[in-house]
């Protein structure tokens, strides 16, 4: 899978209290939030119903599942690299709810 860091959706606000406490978005809990992998041929369907729904507003296309690397999450940065996406080992942030 390959993921574009640039593309996923992360308000200002989230960036900049992650940022501050020197958290990774992609690992703190986020409730209410859905990902959904959908067949290339459905994306424009889906991301439209998606975006019809307020809170689907922001809906996005942040990457693609590709066979170059099975089992591993590459991201690219908005630098321009790439970085793998491991999975989270431990709680990096507890959960208040």
């Amino acid at each position: 899978m390959r993921l574009d860091e640039a593309a996923i959706p992360i308000s200002e606000e989230v960036k900049g209290a992650c940022e501050i406490l020197g958290l990774d978005p992609l690992y703190v809990a986020n409730e209410g939030k859905l990902l959904a992998v959908v067949p290339a041929a459905a994306e424009e369907s889906v991301l439209a119903a998606m975006r019809a729904h307020p809170r689907g507003a922001e809906a996005a296309v942040i990457g693609r599942v590709t066979a170059d690397q099975p089992g591993v999450v590459l991201m690219k940065t908005r630098v321009g690299g790439l970085r793998i996406v491991d999975v989270l080992t431990g709680e990096q942030l507890p959960r208040i709810c």
